[in-house]
């Protein structure tokens, strides 16, 4: 699962390293994205030609659904089965994106018992890295188009394993064209695209428990336990 991520990188990196358009959208560091919460998404037009920046919801809210609620629960998407869900299968197909982080967060349950406790992963470079995800766009009652997105999950590698046994799909750089490219729909392409990061290029370390509010969106998210 994937509940909980940062995006601090400064925009320049980020159309460097991703090859978008920024359009008109203004960033600012990022150290608790939460769900429900507008998240960086790089989607690229029906003609295969331009990539661009879009704010939108963390939640998936299929086309169908008669309530936004349902977003609330489609926060994550398993790789597994992404293909064939009803709520997932035609975004797979059509609309596919990159979701902007440089980090996430993962909470363990002690053995022992008591409160889980956050961690942080990233890359060992701490450069940013795209999370393969899905968008859709719904049409609410009261008039308004909402845009959603959801974040593909997959089996967790070595690293995260010690932690939880999910992880979000982290694209290789090499994977961004194929994982973006509208025309491309066969899933048996798509889907080995959507393996496990490899754990020698990630780490990971202990965090304090700010974290744990998503109000709380300061740099003293990524504090070591214990430092005031």
């Amino acid at each position: 699962m994937c509940g909980r991520f940062t995006l601090r990188t400064p925009m320049n990196r980020l159309v460097e390293r991703f090859l978008f358009e920024p359009q008109d959208v203004v960033l600012r560091p990022r150290f608790n994205i939460a769900p429900t919460q507008p998240v960086a998404v790089v989607r690229q037009d029906g003609s295969d030609r331009q990539r661009t920046l879009a704010m939108l919801r963390w939640g998936l809210i299929p086309s169908w659904a008669k309530d936004a609620a349902v977003g609330n629960r489609l926060i994550n998407a398993r790789g597994e089965t992404v293909s064939e869900k009803p709520s997932f299968r035609s975004a797979f197909k059509q609309r596919r994106c990159l979701i902007l982080a440089d980090g996430y967060y993962e909470w363990q349950k002690p053995r022992d018992g008591g409160a889980k406790r956050p961690h942080f992963f990233h890359l060992v470079d701490d450069a940013p890295f795209a999370m393969a995800g899905l968008w859709e766009r719904w049409q609410s009652p009261e008039g308004p188009v909402v845009e959603t997105c959801t974040i593909i999950t997959t089996g967790a590698n070595e690293l995260a394993g010690t932690i939880h046994d999910r992880m979000p799909v982290i694209l290789r750089p090499e994977a961004h064209v194929t994982w973006l490219t509208v025309r491309e729909q066969d899933p048996r392409v798509l889907s080995t695209l959507l393996m496990p990061y490899p754990a020698e290029f990630m780490a990971v370390f202990p965090v304090g428990t700010t974290v744990n509010n998503p109000r709380n969106e300061t740099p003293e998210c990524l504090l070591p336990p214990g430092v005031p």
